[in-house]
């Protein structure tokens, strides 16, 4: 490792005023576990927070030194001290909160959650009422955020692998399908595989073409179109990558387990891969190592010291928070989230209709 010595940059940039007054909308599993952790981690100031359950917004509001408690989330964004909304409830019910609260002044960004909606059309009207209201909007993508993602895009920046030929993400894990999915039949790309998506577009960009193929998950009794999935991006510079999100991945008891959730980048220059401990019993840092022809005949394996769930979720609320402090365009904007929601459509019109979708086309129904 002695010659080499480039910044993998997989902290993100804090923003100089940590103090906005967060308030957060949910109590569960993520605010509690995750994004609490996150910010207290950082500094930031989760100020109020509300829920369906005013039990869980006190416990939530106990254990991470929240001073303020509404009933309702009505209530909440209507405290004239909230500065930034975390929003994290299901993706059906964010469109509803959002158009109360662009119509309050002293909101100046909202945070909310992936997917942005449950369909294009509802992810457009998410984005068009804050450009409307002139707040600004991020999205939670939080692989974005994690330590090997991060690292590996600045190995693509400084060019160390050369022009991509092949990404691939391998992802063997039982998702929790949260009861309000058995309401939809999009499950496991819209509130999965969209990690996976959001990250080939954040590592490489729009691709050309999609195409994707599903079966039913033998575990997931409520209908459903798409369980284990396998979608690939094909792009006008012949880069392809492709994910495999296999759900159902253990058979149960009597098996021994191997959950992961494994990535790998090979380009003309180099090559690199990483693993994302998810399933980790204890939290573990992800993994990269790469090898690359401008350092002849060498791995290199840095140590991230980082983990996906909880830190990612400092970045994708300090992107934000940089963006109101300096006024600029979030780095995880909603314009550029309904690329990702298009992706998306792309994947299950290609399933529908049994061919490769050309993504342009879709593109154009997201445009505001």
């Amino acid at each position: 490792m002695s010659d080499f010595s480039i910044d993998l940059k997989i902290d993100p940039v804090l923003p100089k005023r940590k103090d906005y007054r967060i308030g957060s909308i949910g109590a569960g599993f993520i605010v509690r576990a995750q994004h609490m952790v996150a910010y207290r981690d950082v500094g930031f100031n989760p100020y109020a927070i509300a829920s369906l359950s005013r039990e869980e917004s006190d416990f939530v509001a106990k254990l991470h030194s929240i001073p303020n408690v509404y009933d309702t989330w009505l209530e909440l964004i209507a405290d004239e001290n909230v500065e930034i909304l975390d929003i994290a409830v299901p993706p059906d019910c964010q469109l509803e909160i959002v158009r109360e609260a662009v119509k309050q002044k002293h909101i100046q960004g909202i945070l909310c959650q992936k997917p942005l909606a449950m369909n294009l059309t509802e992810a457009k009207e998410i984005v068009r009422l804050c450009r409307d209201a002139g707040i600004k909007l991020g999205v939670n993508s939080n692989m974005r955020y994690d330590p090997s993602i991060r690292a590996l895009k600045t190995l693509l920046d400084e060019n160390l692998l050369g022009k991509v030929v092949l990404a691939t993400i391998d992802m063997r894990a039982i998702p929790h399908w949260q009861g309000f999915l058995q309401k939809y039949d999009r499950i496991e790309i819209l509130n999965m595989g969209i990690h996976h998506i959001d990250a080939f577009r954040y590592l490489f960009g729009d691709p050309e073409k999609i195409t994707a193929l599903t079966r039913r998950d033998p575990r997931t009794t409520f209908n459903h179109i798409d369980g284990i999935s396998q979608y690939t991006f094909q792009y006008a510079n012949e880069t392809m990558a492709t994910s495999l999100d296999d759900v159902w991945a253990w058979p149960g008891e009597g098996c021994e387990k191997d959950f992961y959730i494994k990535w790998r980048v090979v380009g003309e220059e180099g090559m690199a891969e990483g693993r994302i401990f998810w399933y980790a019993e204890t939290p573990t840092p992800s993994t990269i190592k790469f090898t690359s022809k401008r350092y002849p005949n060498q791995w290199f394996t840095p140590e991230l010291n980082r983990i996906w769930f909880p830190d990612a979720f400092r970045g994708t609320m300090a992107q934000l928070l940089c963006a109101v402090e300096n006024d600029t365009v979030p780095e995880i904007n909603g314009e550029d989230n309904l690329h990702t929601m298009a992706a998306i459509e792309a994947c299950y019109r290609s399933i529908k209709e049994e061919k490769t979708i050309n993504f342009n086309e879709v593109l154009q129904e997201a445009v505001l």
